[in-house]
C-alpha cells in the first residue's frame, strides 16, 4: 500500500543531540549518525518514529497508536496481537544547515549546493516549492575560498572578509541566497515567541559555502563531551572510564519526510472493518508535531536531544 500523503517536517536542535551510530570512530567513543558518502549527520527515520510514537501514546488512545504505527513487538504478548503494518513513516532527516563559530555575530548557520537541492527534493516530494533555490543552482557554486552571504549578512564581515571558526572567506553577496534563507527561517522554525530571535538570525545568517566545506565542518565541528565512568562502588572514576560522545550542535537544522497510507487491515479484522484515510492520519500528526518538542536520542536525563518540530505548509 503506497504512501499517498506527505510532508515536509523540519527537525532545530535545541539541546546537544546524540543519535548514536553504535561504533567508535577515531577517539570518539560514541559518534552520530552520518552518511556513508557525504559523512553529514542525520537522524535515522526509525529513531524519530520511534520517538513520535512515545508522544503518540501520551495523547492518543492507546488502540488507535498501534493501528497507525503498527503492533509495539517484543513485549512478549506478540502472540495476542492482531499483526499488520503500520501506515506513518519517517525518512531519514537530512542536514539543512549546520552551525559554526564566526569572529563577528556569534555563529552563522552554514548550508551547500548540495544540502540546498536535496531539500528542494523533499519539498517538491511534499508538494511544496523553495523560493531562491533555483536561482542559486543558476549561479553555480561558491569558488574556492568564497562564501556566498545573503544581503543582510554584512554584520558577519570583517574588515571585509568572512571569518568562519580558523578560516578566511571572501563573502559574495547574493539576494536569491536570502530569499532561500527567509522562507527557511519562516518554514524551518516554530512561529512563537521562543524562536523569535533565531527565525530572524537564520534568515540573515545563512551562509553557502561549497559542498567540501559543508563536510569539513560538519565533521570537525560537533559537540564532542567528555565522560567519565565511576565506580559504583568507591564512587571515584573508574581506571580507563574516561570516553568521549559526540552530539549534534544546538541550532542545527534538518529535514525529512513523514508519510501516511491508509489504515492497514489487521490480520483476522472483519472485511467492512472501518480503517483511516491517509489524508485524516497525516493531518492527526501535522496537529500533534507541528511546533512540538521532542526529545531525540540519548542522555535524555541530562537534557540532550531536545529538537523543535516543524511541519512546513
Amino acid at each position: 500500500m503506497m504512501f499517498s500523503e506527505r510532508r515536509l517536517l523540519f527537525y532545530y536542535t535545541i539541546t546537544p543531540t546524540h543519535m548514536g551510530a553504535g561504533q567508535a570512530l577515531d577517539v570518539i567513543d560514541n559518534p552520530i549518525q552520518r552518511e556513508p558518502h557525504t559523512g553529514w549527520p542525520y537522524f535515522a527515520g526509525s529513531g524519530v518514529k520511534g520517538a513520535v510514537r512515545d508522544v503518540a501514546e501520551e495523547e492518543w488512545p492507546n488502540g488507535q497508536v498501534e493501528r497507525w504505527f503498527g503492533p509495539k513487538l517484543g513485549d512478549g504478548n506478540d502472540e495476542e496481537r492482531e499483526l499488520h503494518a503500520g501506515a506513518v513513516s519517517f525518512t531519514d532527516a537530512q542536514l539543512v544547515a549546520f552551525p559554526v563559530r564566526t569572529l563577528r555575530e556569534g555563529f552563522a548557520y552554514l548550508t551547500s549546493p548540495l544540502a540546498v537541492q536535496r531539500l528542494v527534493r523533499l519539498a517538491a516530494a511534499a508538494g511544496i516549492s523553495v523560493p531562491g533555490a533555483q536561482e542559486l543552482v543558476g549561479e553555480g557554486a561558491p569558488s574556492e575560498g568564497e562564501a556566498w552571504i545573503t544581503p543582510q549578512g554584512q554584520l558577519l564581515k570583517e574588515n571585509g572578509r568572512l571569518v568562519i571558526e580558523a578560516y578566511d572567506f571572501t563573502p559574495k553577496e547574493q539576494k536569491a541566497l536570502g530569499d532561500f534563507a527567509q522562507w527557511l527561517a519562516d518554514q524551518a522554525l516554530p512561529d512563537d515567541g521562543g524562536h523569535a530571535f533565531f527565525r530572524k538570525k537564520l534568515a540573515m545568517h545563512l551562509v553557502l559555502v561549497g559542498d567540501d566545506q559543508l563536510s569539513f565542518f560538519a565533521r570537525h565541528a560537533t559537540f564532542v563531551e567528555p565522560h567519565v565512568r565511576i565506580d559504583d562502588e568507591t564512587g571515584t572514576a573508574d581506571d580507563g572510564g574516561l570516553f568521549f560522545t559526540e552530539n549534534l550542535p544546538p541550532e542545527a537544522v534538518l529535514a525529512g519526510l513523514v508519510m501516511t497510507s491508509e489504515e492497514r487491515k489487521r490480520k483476522g479484522a472483519k472485511q467492512d472493518e472501518p480503517r483511516a484515510k491517509a489524508n485524516e492520519i497525516v493531518q492527526k500528526l501535522e496537529e500533534l508535531l507541528n511546533n512540538r518538542l521532542i526529545q531525540l536520542g540519548g542522555d535524555a536525563t541530562t537534557g540532550r536531544g531536545l529538537v523543535s518540530l516543524r511541519v512546513a505548509q
